[in-house]
């Protein structure tokens, strides 16, 4: 069996040269992530032509996920770089300071002043330094330091409890998805959306500027993960990234778990992607093993049925990055040895009201009970596809179609591999020898053994698949 869950690598200073970048796709990367905090346009467009040029010399299929800065909001800079708190001192964040020091120092969001309120708890640096507001007066926030540490440039601030006002999309992020749009980015992740208005407001950005990537939303603010702003962000969105990091410093490191599963099932009842991310093999940065922690930590998201894992620092600047996409394709594939199939069960509670949806649940059925070798969807969106991998069936499904953004766009749906169909006509059973000889051609299947096959009729039409055929291979080859 191939391993089902993708592996989603973060580049980087670590990752972008050609030699490593080419190790990273042969260890198993199915997506890379560009993060827009960083670099300039043309150093993302550079990136991602040498992505493609690599992946087609390894004959693998990696996707390309850009993702947006948002509304993160920072300290300015210090004259020295970096002071060092002490619990007890007063500190002040001043939207009028220029550079900062051992008393006060800027931020980047002007209204964050207007945000906060006496005995709020401000978290920087993901929660390893903490604030309590003691008092605002206009652009002023003194505070004093609950918990020290050295504070440096550029660090995030968030408030505990979450509720800053700091729109979804800033200007720059307005900028960036025209380069993600210009590199040609398959999904396009959007930073603290609170709502399905946020994700549609992207949507609508990309369109304008001619993409066509599928809108991922990170979970990482308090508000996004109650249940009313939860559905309407998973409507308005194809996927989302469980972002543990600043989710954890909102609502509390001990809640992140379970939000984690039921963002999970969540997202696989409504059809959606999930990428689980964030310190998933952190001790890689400078180890070359990880961590048993970590191991169970990646071990259980798939056992939630998770479609990715994501590489940050590990990838990205870490001392190992080629070692820390083995080690999760490793654990990866040992933990789906065990994970259950529940396939009649959910078939007991799902109502379907779309023939192409049925025919990929029927697809679904017919396999995992007579025991096929695979299932190949022929598919031009990659919609049948993405139905049949939200249910584990425990058979291979196999994405063929003949458009590259479809291909790219399957890298990192769970349980699928994408391959190219180049047929082009309108006769079923050529069409059907081309499908079977794509299996074949690329070893995931052999002559005799019985694969389920969907498609759309009539051949050569676009229109959703309403065709499920059982085939022993080798019946449509040519004479």
């Amino acid at each position: 069996m191939p391993r089902a869950t993708k592996i989603v690598a973060t580049l980087g200073p670590a990752s972008s040269s050609p030699e490593v970048l080419e190790r990273l796709i042969k260890a198993g990367v199915d997506v890379v992530r560009m993060n827009f905090s960083h670099g300039k346009a043309e150093d993302h467009i550079a990136r991602a032509n040498l992505v493609r040029e690599l992946a087609k010399k390894a004959s693998r299929t990696v996707g390309i996920l850009a993702d947006l800065q948002g509304p993160k909001i920072r300290v300015g800079k210090f004259k020295d770089n970096k002071v060092t708190l002490r619990t007890g001192d007063t500190f002040v964040l001043d939207a009028d300071c220029a550079l900062g020091d051992e008393k006060q120092v800027g931020i980047d969001y002007k209204e964050l002043a207007r945000d906060v309120k006496p005995k709020d708890v401000l978290l920087l640096n993901d929660g390893l330094i903490v604030f309590e507001v003691l008092s605002v007066r206009g652009n002023r926030i003194e505070c004093k330091v609950q918990v020290g540490g050295v504070l440096s440039n550029n660090k995030g601030i968030n408030r505990k409890g979450g509720g800053l006002t700091a729109p979804p999309l800033t200007s720059k992020d307005m900028e960036d998805i025209k380069t993600a749009v210009a590199i040609g980015a398959d999904f396009l992740a959007v930073s603290f959306p609170k709502s399905g208005a946020d994700m549609y407001m992207a949507r609508e950005l990309m369109r304008a500027a001619g993409g066509h990537a599928l809108l991922i939303a990170k979970i990482e603010r308090s508000e996004a993960v109650t249940a009313d702003a939860l559905t309407d962000i998973m409507k308005a969105c194809d996927g989302i990234m469980v972002a543990r990091g600043d989710l954890a410093v909102e609502v509390g490191d001990a809640a992140v778990p379970a939000l984690q599963k039921r963002m999970i099932r969540m997202a696989r009842e409504m059809n959606k992607l999930t990428i689980t991310a964030t310190q998933m093999m952190e001790s890689m940065v400078t180890s070359p093993i990880p961590t048993r922690a970590e191991v169970s930590d990646v071990a259980n998201a798939v056992l939630d049925g998770t479609d990715a894992v994501m590489l940050s620092a590990e990838s990205a600047s870490g001392s190992y990055p080629v070692e820390a996409v083995e080690a999760m394709a490793r654990v990866c594939k040992e933990a789906e040895k065990s994970a259950e199939s529940k396939l009649d069960r959910e078939f007991l509670d799902r109502v379907f009201t779309r023939v192409d949806q049925s025919i990929a649940m029927a697809a679904l059925f017919t396999a995992h009970h007579l025991k096929v070798k695979c299932i190949a969807a022929l598919t031009q969106s990659g919609s049948t596809a993405l139905w049949m991998s939200r249910l584990n069936s425990g058979v291979p499904i196999y994405a063929l179609t003949p458009e590259d953004g479809t291909l790219t766009k399957t890298a990192l749906m769970r349980d699928v591999r994408p391959f190219t169909l180049a047929y082009e006509g309108h006769d079923r059973e050529k069409l059907m020898s081309a499908a079977e000889q794509v299996l074949l051609d690329n070893g995931v299947a052999q002559l005799g053994d019985i694969v389920v096959i969907t498609m759309g009729e009539p051949i050569g039409q676009s229109g959703g698949t309403n065709t499920m055929k059982i085939v022993k291979l080798g019946e449509h080859r040519p004479a």
